[in-house]
């Protein structure tokens, strides 16, 4: 901690309202290397005394603290930042400091504008100098002396004066403020500074027993090698698959989830383990783990991450069921209880029982998968239900895999209450599946959005956009046809830096469902499909043009930077996303109505872009390459289904 030279009877500052703050301390924020940390907090002291207010900032295994001054913003709020510029944690705290110098002065101003007599005051001016010396170092004495010589020489008032209020003096002096008279926030809080993979990401789920070589056939590694090239000439660089595990057979579900499966049924990836093996096994029609690492390495030359799930359940199959009885609960019949969420029943999943009071070889075999996997060349997990597991389970796996591979990526398939999600997140998750798949309306998204940017959330949650999942077709993708799969996959993209879509049913419009529910019908969880991945209607060229997009403009590579923009159409949503030197603007409006033409006047924001009024300025739009000519804060957009959902507009330099 930093050493705070003041007793509490003599302290004078008070800082309160640190942010951020996460729970009072107990969490850390989240940054990855080169973002800032803009820290604010309340500080004040009794009377006029005026105040001088540091940022106080270091690596964390550092002793010696880096010092940034913080700016008064008025009404007692104080305001720097700092930026993170390695990939080791940071802390940061707040330290105020009495002013006695600066107060002296600008009293002493107040009494000259008045025409007082201010040699009384020249001499506390020369006291409170000198009081300063003994902590001057050595080559700075001599000037302080100087300064000091000129405030005594009362004879010639005017060159006293103009030392007095000479800025090089102030500036001096605040070097060498009097420790003693300063406070220091209690506390030291934390940055999480994570690889920068964690803050902007594309993400392609897609299921390898679903590519085999003939149609029906059973997909191997091997085949999905095939596939690779194509999924990166889309723009994404995180290939997630669904577990890839034995399934078991016991109670094994058929197609569209049927209780009874039919011979050939493949079952759910989810109902893990059988006499085959569990968490640690591939699925034998899958291939062996050679070919597993070879398909890791093969996506890795691609510029490609496998990211595999990590779901903490078993089928009753399972070999942890024979071998670990107590890991699981067990009904008065005598029978394992299987997952429920009435009046659904999962009798093919078992959930595992963290309250066992054999619950810590269980959490140390669990925390061994996560190890075996990334010995295999996995380093991102996505974490099917996390929140149906103790927080403070996570809390300590995920601490013990960044310990030893702090480049471990942790997403929370977490749908489920606003506060739970937030929790996981604090407790180590680095990104989260969020309510964007449900929000619809104009007013739905500009309120989750200001949520996720503008609030605390921000500061320690990364969302990651899902248009859809293999459990989820909402009602807008089920009845929008082709224009609702584009609107969703822009807003996806460019309004969080992390996104990603379960295809190829997204980038081929694929849209029935499970009649009066959000599902699926004939869904892959329960069946190999054989996908036509070029038939006609595919949107794969747009996917492809908004990951470029978001490849090529570094606004769009972070999430927290936007700004919502006036526009007279509800239908109408409109934002930009810019650069902290604005250097790099990206304009984006989409039309949410997927049946009609919407069109309205957009007012820009002229002075905030640092754009002249009376200079025209280009709007290119990067998903047709064409271009505008635009000039004041003015623009009209119309946006029609079956052209274009959307523009998504970088505002080049000014036009000569």
């Amino acid at each position: 901690m930093v050493e705070n030279m003041s007793s509490s009877a003599t302290r004078r500052i008070v800082i309160e309202n640190v942010r951020p703050e996460i729970d009072g301390g107990r969490f850390p924020i989240k940054r990855v290397k080169g973002e800032c940390v803009t820290v604010s907090a309340d500080v004040f002291a009794d009377g006029h005394a005026e105040i001088f207010v540091l940022l106080l900032f270091k690596r964390q295994e550092d002793r010696e603290w880096q010092k940034v001054r913080m700016k008064s913003l008025g009404n007692d709020l104080w305001e720097s930042k700092f930026r993170v510029e390695e990939n080791v944690n940071y802390c940061y705290t707040v330290q105020g400091f009495i002013h006695d110098f600066d107060t002296w002065r600008k009293g002493l101003q107040k009494k000259v504008k008045s025409r007082q007599d201010v040699d009384v005051d020249l001499m506390i001016g020369v006291q409170i100098l000198e009081a300063a010396l003994p902590r001057v170092m050595p080559q700075h004495k001599s000037e302080l002396k100087k300064w000091i010589a000129l405030l005594r020489n009362s004879r010639k008032k005017e060159d006293a004066l103009e030392a007095a209020f000479d800025s090089d003096l102030l500036y001096m002096l605040e070097t060498y403020l009097d420790p003693r008279r300063s406070t220091v926030y209690e506390k030291e809080l934390i940055v999480l500074v994570e690889d920068p993979r964690a803050s902007f990401s594309s993400w392609y789920e897609f299921f390898p027993r679903s590519w085999g070589k003939k149609p029906g056939q059973h997909g191997t590694f091997k085949d999905c090698q095939q596939i690779l090239p194509a999924i990166k000439d889309m723009g994404f660089n995180v290939i997630y698959l669904p577990p890839i595990h034995p399934i078991g057979q016991t109670k094994r579900k058929g197609k569209n989830n049927a209780v009874v499966c039919r011979k050939g049924d493949p079952g759910s990836p989810w109902a893990i383990g059988s006499k085959e093996g569990g968490h640690k096994s591939i699925h034998p029609q899958l291939g062996d783990f050679a070919d597993f690492q070879d398909f890791v390495a093969c996506a890795n030359k691609l510029g490609l991450e496998v990211a595999i799930d990590l779901a903490f359940q078993c089928s009753p199959d399972h070999p942890y069921v024979k071998a670990h009885p107590k890991w699981f609960k067990w009904r008065p019949d005598g029978v394992v209880q299987y997952a429920e969420n009435p009046p659904k029943k999962y009798e093919d999943i078992l959930p595992l029982n963290f309250e066992t009071d054999d619950r810590q070889n269980l959490w140390q075999e669990l925390k061994s998968i996560v190890f075996f996997w990334i010995e295999k060349g996995v380093s991102i997990f996505r974490v099917d239900n996390p929140h149906t597991k103790p927080f403070v389970f996570w809390d300590w796996l995920i601490a013990e895999v960044k310990k030893a591979h702090p480049q471990t990526i942790f997403l929370a398939e977490a749908f489920t209450r606003p506060k739970v999600m937030y929790r996981l997140a604090k407790g180590g998750f680095t990104q989260s599946y969020t309510y964007f798949t449900w929000r619809h309306t104009k007013s739905e998204l500009m309120e989750y959005l200001t949520e996720l940017t503008q609030t605390e959330v921000g500061e320690f949650f990364r969302p990651n956009f899902w248009p859809n999942t293999p459990d989820i077709l909402v009602p807008h993708l089920q009845e929008g046809g082709r224009p609702a799969f584009i609107m969703r996959v822009v807003l996806a993209s460019m309004l969080s830096a992390n996104f990603g879509i379960y295809g190829p049913v997204f980038e081929l419009c694929l849209s029935k469902s499970v009649s009066d529910k959000e599902e699926y019908i004939d869904s892959e969880k329960y069946e190999i499909k054989a996908w036509d991945w070029d038939r006609p209607g595919n949107i794969k060229s747009v996917i492809t043009t908004l990951n470029m997009i978001r490849r090529e403009n570094p606004s769009l590579q972070q999430t927290r930077k936007i700004r919502f923009l006036d526009i007279n159409n509800d239908q109408l949503l409109c934002f930009y996303k810019a650069t902290e030197d604005y250097s790099n603007i990206i304009l984006v409006a989409v039309n949410l109505n997927p049946f009609c033409t919407e069109s309205g006047w957009l007012r820009v924001p002229i002075d905030e872009l640092g754009l002249d009024y009376e200079r025209p300025y280009i709007a290119h739009d990067l998903l047709n390459e064409e271009k505008y000519v635009w000039q004041g804060d003015g623009a009209y957009i119309e946006l029609d289904p079956q052209r274009s959902m959307a523009h998504v507009i970088r505002l080049d330099h000014q036009s000569t």
